[in-house]
């Protein structure tokens, strides 16, 4: 049994896909179904269902995953310690993000990048579910994730972070609205939330924190927003309201730095914003995961006013 079959088959777990695996790993997927295939043989059972068009673990899978995980966090733990002795951090740093992160990540990151340049960069972004799904299970260092309440956005009551996890709130930032630069309403320098009653508007899926926030906004403004497109990705976002899709709410930094064409109108009554967290296991972090945890702690700390 080796490290690398142990890696191709939770990257073929996690992905669902022997071609995406492939892609996260940076080999050829031919050698991805032969290595896992020469596993199974060795683990006499199969560990994967591919009667269907997305491969799925078999109980034999299910009950092998978290022993693979294990040992490959052991083996990379192990080659990190070595390291340290030598008085450098090598090895890889795995983030995650909300779509379109805030400012403070990638100047974050920039600097843990200046101080250990040997350590790799993993920058993953998705919804706050998967992010925290993949930190408790040791799949991400840390992640930066939206927050409604101190909550999860999982609906109207939410879900509360994992007990394994531990958190940290962030600078909240605030939203506003973009609009096509055609709009009837792209002269005003500030609009209400309940100039909008009557928009089509563009929004992340449900499930983001940005659309928990709108929503529950807009019920309190006595109106369901009139949703006509929607997307996982703030950029599509952007792309659709430019292209006369409707308009959208959201972060004053992802409004700058999608679209410049388009048109940003502050958001008043009531002024909203994105709560953001920095969330990371309580019992397990790389090394590189500790060093940035480290850093991050530092800035945060030097930040605050005496």
């Amino acid at each position: 049994m080796e490290l690398r079959q142990l890696l191709y088959f939770v990257a073929t777990a996690e992905e669902g896909s022997f071609t995406r695996a492939a892609v996260r790993v940076h080999v050829a997927q031919p050698a991805i179904s032969q290595q896992i295939a020469q596993l199974e043989r060795e683990l006499g059972d199969r560990l994967f269902d591919r009667s269907e068009r997305r491969v799925r673990l078999t109980p034999a899978g299910e009950a092998f995953l978290p022993h693979a995980r294990a040992a490959l966090e052991a083996a990379g733990a192990g080659k990190d310690a070595v390291s340290s002795l030598r008085g450098e951090l090598t090895g890889r740093l795995a983030v995650g993000a909300v779509p379109c992160p805030p400012d403070w990540l990638t100047e974050r990151l920039a600097d843990f990048r200046r101080r250990h340049p040997r350590v790799r960069l993993t920058l993953r972004t998705g919804d706050p579910q998967a992010l925290t799904a993949a930190v408790a299970r040791s799949g991400l260092d840390a992640a930066v994730i939206g927050l409604v309440g101190g909550r999860l956005p999982a609906g109207p009551a939410g879900q509360r972070l994992p007990a394994v996890l531990a958190a940290q709130d962030l600078e909240d930032e605030p939203l506003v609205v973009a609009l096509a630069p055609g709009h009837r309403l792209a002269g005003a320098p500030e609009l209400s939330l309940r100039d909008l009653r009557d928009e089509a508007v563009v929004t992340l899926v449900e499930g983001s924190g940005l659309r928990d926030v709108l929503e529950s906004a807009c019920a309190e403004a006595g109106f369901v927003p009139r949703v006509e497109a929607e997307t996982d990705d703030l950029h599509s976002v952007a792309d659709l309201v430019a292209h006369g899709f409707g308009v959208a709410v959201l972060p004053r930094s992802a409004a700058r730095r999608t679209r410049r064409e388009l048109v940003v109108a502050g958001l008043r009554d009531p002024a909203l914003r994105r709560s953001t967290a920095l969330v990371w296991h309580r019992g397990r972090v790389s090394l590189p995961g500790r060093a940035f945890l480290d850093l991050v702690e530092a800035r945060e700390t030097a930040a605050r006013p005496e």
